[in-house]
């Protein structure tokens, strides 16, 4: 522990060494750096205080930023349980962080128990809190995310019991739940992880690899053409035979609007007055149809 005049953690720039004097405290400059031995003797001390200072004073943000800071290690140790999920070490640091914060705002000295003893469940709760919360790939139920916890431990206890695979309704005696539990349960177990579409269907890691995105059906375009043609047929027969004439020779055979101009003896720029009255009728009357 060392002994320093900067401003404690929570002050602001306006507080002096002698505000800190007055808290009654240890000032530690680096918390974080404090061995176990004397982290736990200090946290004591800071218990003591922030016990008796109001909440939101300048005073009770060191205490309690300082216990936070004293206590870090506990997250850092917590989190070696997790040192398969590397990947999201940072993210476990941070989300044990407030189940440390947590465990400091609810202990009580009172209790008779070690604060580390008290605070490492908080933090390794809200850890696999976090984990439960944002591992699956669907979202499901809290209750059946803890069911397929639950079932999990159940078949590899039934398994070494029966020398097989539990059957449904052992699970369900096992657990003391319907077999309809169950079965949801497994179903649900399925959005835990889920397979991309571009992951080869062999193991063989050819890039020329069938996938199964290869293997997925698409939209098909025609279709929804031959559902719109069906549509317009009863809109077309109400259509005038001169309007008729002018879609057959602009869809049908593909005529530009000044070639239809000649045909009818109008401008070019009449034709497309007339094809946009034409297909705004059209449009209209499908739209009406859905």
């Amino acid at each position: 522990m060392s002994m320093a005049t900067a401003v404690p953690t929570g002050l602001t720039h306006g507080t002096t060494t002698s505000d800190v004097a007055e808290l009654e405290l240890p000032y530690v400059e680096n918390p974080a750096e404090v061995a176990p031995k004397d982290a736990r003797e200090l946290s004591k001390i800071f218990f003591e205080r922030l016990a008796v200072l109001e909440e939101g004073t300048h005073e009770y943000q060191y205490a309690r930023n300082t216990l936070i800071e004293l206590n870090l290690a506990l997250v850092k140790f917590a989190a070696t349980r997790f040192r398969n999920r590397s990947d999201q070490m940072e993210d476990i640091v941070q989300v044990g962080t407030i189940g440390l914060i947590k465990a400091i705002d609810r202990f009580e000295l009172t209790r008779e128990v070690g604060f580390a003893t008290f605070a490492m469940p908080c933090i390794i709760g809200e850890i696999k809190r976090f984990f439960r919360d944002t591992s699956w790939s669907v979202h499901v139920p809290r209750r059946l995310q803890e069911l397929r916890i639950d079932l999990a431990r159940a078949n590899d206890l039934l398994f070494q019991e029966l020398d097989r695979a539990p059957t449904t309704p052992e699970l369900a005696a096992h657990l003391g739940l319907e077999e309809d539990e169950i079965v949801e349960g497994l179903v649900a177990s399925n959005g835990y992880t889920a397979g991309s579409i571009d992951m080869p269907l062999d193991e063989s890691g050819n890039p020329g690899s069938a996938t199964l995105a290869d293997r997925l059906g698409e939209t098909d375009a025609e279709l929804e053409i031959v559902e719109n043609v069906q549509a317009l047929k009863p809109l077309l027969e109400e259509l005038g035979e001169r309007d008729r004439w002018i879609l057959s020779m602009r869809y049908g055979a593909e005529m530009t609007q000044s070639q239809i101009g000649a045909e009818l003896g109008v401008s070019q720029m009449q034709v497309s007055r007339l094809l946009t009255r034409i297909t705004s009728r059209l449009r209209t009357g499908l739209l009406a149809q859905e």
